[in-house]
């Protein structure tokens, strides 16, 4: 893969052949030198390490959405009922699933969730180590905006809604000083980024405004990641491709992949300089590449995705 105006989306084989359901989170945890993924209806965390093809899959009790690790690699993951901590066995037989014992997972916080059918979704650690991470209403079709978004800090506190309103909380990321926060609904009636000046000592995003209105372009706004140069990188679910906005929020780049349905990309690889991304596997109409995992070097590099602040 070279990094041109027109970079080649290459399938990454050795993620395996079955496909994702709903391939979410993409991490890439330099330590180890592997991308982390997750299964959200399947349950399960799924570690490839990509130069080897050693690949890797644990099973939670419940549906997983997002994923991060303190520096001691225990996993912070935000599921139906709550974040927990999970300690990843290791030595799993390859191709086969290895289910996480309850000794290996414990609950750290949860909101109160206004209806029952709910979970987290996108989620992830900002510049200084804090996890965010949103709720939603499983039922999309539903379109309630109860869900909201959340701050786990460092000493285990979890805040308060931070904002409310969502429907399918989406997009997290930051900029390269941390000085700027993203945040998406990807519902099909919102359709919408924001971007809010963020103070880093306080962790409070204020200053909200449209960074991005997805009516204008295509698809909807799912997960994103943001390179070294500031730039945002958004999957635009239903249209099968990837966008970046500059800092200014002006497009100036698409790449197409063969997945409709993109849900989430992260920078990874030695050198930080491949762009993975997730997929999602729809129900009648799939294709042969929906739910599967992607690569593209884009030629621009990524940033270290930040671990947790505090020791899980």
């Amino acid at each position: 893969m070279s990094g041109t105006a027109n970079p080649r989306v290459e399938r990454v084989e050795a993620a395996g052949e079955a496909p994702a359901q709903v391939g979410e989170s993409p991490v890439w945890r330099v330590a180890e030198q592997a991308l982390y993924w997750v299964d959200i209806p399947a349950q399960k965390i799924v570690r490839l390490r990509v130069e080897s093809g050693e690949r890797s899959e644990w099973r939670l009790p419940e549906r997983v959405a997002c994923i991060a690790f303190d520096r001691h690699g225990t996993v912070l993951a935000g599921c139906e009922t709550g974040l927990f901590a999970v300690t990843l066995p290791e030595g799993a037989p390859h191709g086969e699933v290895v289910s996480v014992a309850p000794s290996g997972i414990r609950k750290l916080a949860a909101p109160s969730f206004p209806f029952g059918d709910m979970r987290f979704n996108d989620g992830r650690c900002d510049r200084q180590g804090r996890f965010w991470s949103g709720t939603m209403v499983q039922d999309m079709s539903a379109a309630n905006p109860a869900g909201a978004l959340y701050r786990f800090d460092a000493q285990g506190v979890l805040s308060a809604p931070v904002v409310s309103g969502l429907i399918t909380q989406n997009g997290l990321g930051w900029s390269p000083d941390g000085a700027v926060m993203y945040l998406s609904d990807s519902h099909p009636l919102h359709r919408t980024i924001w971007a809010f000046d963020y103070d880093v000592e306080s962790g409070e995003p204020h200053n909200r405004r449209v960074f991005a209105d997805l009516h204008d372009y295509v698809g909807r706004p799912d997960g994103a990641a943001v390179d070294a140069d500031g730039c945002y990188w958004i999957c635009a679910n239903d249209a099968g491709m990837l966008l970046r906005f500059t800092p200014q929020g002006k497009l100036d780049r698409q790449i197409a992949v063969p997945a409709v349905k993109p849900a989430m990309c992260a920078f990874g690889g030695r050198d930080l300089d491949t762009l993975f991304v997730t997929s999602i596997r729809p129900g009648a109409n799939a294709t042969g590449h929906d739910g599967h995992l992607f690569a593209v070097r884009p030629g621009v590099t990524g940033l270290p995705e930040p671990e947790f602040a505090g020791v899980l």
